[in-house]
Formats: structure tokens, C-alpha cells, sequence
């Protein structure tokens, strides 16, 4: 079970490095649209990097359901990562519908928002990791 905890942390935190940097490509291809910069090759990025995150995210939930057999179900601390995981989910097909707009060259937020949508992800991440270090119950 060693193995698949170590696939599982390696698989998430792929899907959270790209959880965290797309919406930094959403800041760059708001503002450069304003600047009246070519912003293809962002929308290339955003693409590619969605993608990217979709399987790590299958493979990160795929690898915990296995643990989840392995290990049982039992604790607080549990059910609560699993909430957050939830959100986690949500914040990923929030990111696609985004993506979605950005294709479309319909994406009309500023960049000062997608700045502060960034900073959600680090709001749901937190909460998992202490449940998983600390068990608090």
C-alpha cells in the first residue's frame, strides 16, 4: 500500500500544481487581450495544461478510492478531506467552464479577479493536508 500512498501524493500534487497555475494563465490572457497582445499561445497553455490536470486528477481519485480500500473508511478526519476533496472537484470543472469562455474569447473577468480566484484553491488545499497530518479527529 506504500506504493500506491506514494502514486496517490504524486499524482495530486501534479493536479495541484496545475490547480494552482491555471489561473495564472487566465490573469496573463485577460490582461494581454486588454494590452492587445496575441494571446494563442496562452489558450494552447490553458488547454494543454487542463488536460494534463484531468488525468492527474482520475489517477489521484482512482489511487485514493484504492487506498480507501486498503486503509477502510474510519475517522472524522476522513469524511472531512473527502468535503474538501469535493470542492477540489468543483474548483476543477470551474476551472473548465472558464477554459471553455477563454476558447471562445468570451473570458470578461479582470485580472484582479482571476488573481483572487487563484487563491482559492490554497483555501481548500489547507484544510486537506491538516486533515491528513494531523487527524484532528
Amino acid at each position: 500500500m506504500l506504493w500506491v500512498k506514494t502514486f496517490h501524493i504524486l499524482a495530486m500534487t501534479s493536479w495541484m500544481a496545475g490547480i494552482f497555475y491555471l489561473p495564472r494563465i487566465f490573469v496573463h490572457f485577460v490582461e494581454g487581450k486588454a494590452a492587445g497582445q496575441d494571446t494563442a499561445r496562452l489558450a494552447i497553455m490553458a488547454s494543454k495544461l487542463y488536460g494534463f490536470m484531468t488525468i492527474m486528477a482520475v489517477f489521484t481519485l482512482g489511487l485514493g478510492f484504492w487506498l480507501w480500500l486498503g486503509y477502510g473508511f474510519t475517522g472524522g478526519w476522513l469524511h472531512a478531506k473527502l468535503l474538501f476533496v469535493g470542492f477540489l472537484i468543483g474548483f476543477h470543472f470551474w476551472c473548465r467552464s472558464y477554459l471553455q469562455r477563454l476558447k471562445r474569447d468570451e473570458l470578461s473577468q479582470s485580472g484582479r479577479y482571476f488573481r483572487l480566484f487563484n487563491e482559492l484553491p490554497l483555501l481548500i488545499f489547507v484544510p486537506i493536508l491538516i486533515f491528513v497530518v494531523v487527524k484532528p479527529f
